[in-house]
């Protein structure tokens, strides 16, 4: 009897590994690990975990420039509303100094902003929340594009996609313009406008 060891039985579990980890280069093993359970893989975390450190994909420490993530695909243009959305944070500050953000959702081909979320702290939770919301009342959009900001790429939101069975498109790295409608749409509406799409004011901002 000839024997065969656990790595070979391993074979295409570690290829997919590492097919995720070149897609997803900024991830580590817990986010690839929602990846393989995505996909229908049955696999602890701890294996995960053990693969990952054995096929060395590590993520590298970088000082002082923090690189995208995401896969590397330019997102296909749809012409049908509620086809895709995309996500994107302003930055500005009260009059008394506090710095805000204002998270903002933008429908892709009608160019209207579906919710202009302000807060001085939004979480990954907090994007899931809004998103979930909004769904419940127009319906689930086909794509969501967004950059590959902590929030937008968090173990939370990642989670929340695989359930919702949602494709969540990240642009590549320096082409902000991949999500060029948000950043036409938001920059042709003053911030003020952007608020009165959110219930809260901008001086009863709380932090979440």
């Amino acid at each position: 009897m000839r024997y065969r060891s656990q790595r070979d039985d391993d074979a295409d579990l570690r290829s997919k590994l590492r097919e995720l980890a070149q897609q997803r280069r900024r991830f580590g093993y817990r986010r690839l690990h929602i990846l393989l359970r995505r996909e229908g893989v049955v696999i602890n975390r701890k294996k995960t975990q053990r693969l990952y450190s054995e096929e060395k994909l590590a993520v590298r420490r970088r000082r002082n420039r923090r690189r995208a993530i995401g896969a590397r695909a330019p997102a296909p243009v749809l012409a049908l509303p509620n086809q895709r959305w995309s996500l994107d944070f302003v930055h500005d500050q009260m009059a008394s100094g506090r710095r805000f953000r204002v998270l903002n959702i933008v429908d892709d081909v009608t160019r209207e902003c579906l919710r202009a979320v302000p807060d001085t702290s939004i979480s990954g939770r907090r994007v899931v929340r809004e998103l979930t919301d909004l769904i419940a009342e127009r319906g689930k959009p086909g794509m969501i594009v967004s950059d590959n900001g902590t929030e937008l790429t968090s173990n939370a939101v990642l989670a929340w996609c695989g359930e919702m069975g949602l494709e969540w498109h990240y642009i590549a790295p320096g082409k902000p313009m991949q999500n060029g409608v948000l950043v036409t749409a938001v920059q042709k509406v003053p911030l003020s406008k952007l608020l009165k799409h959110s219930d809260k004011s901008r001086e009863k901002i709380v932090t979440h």
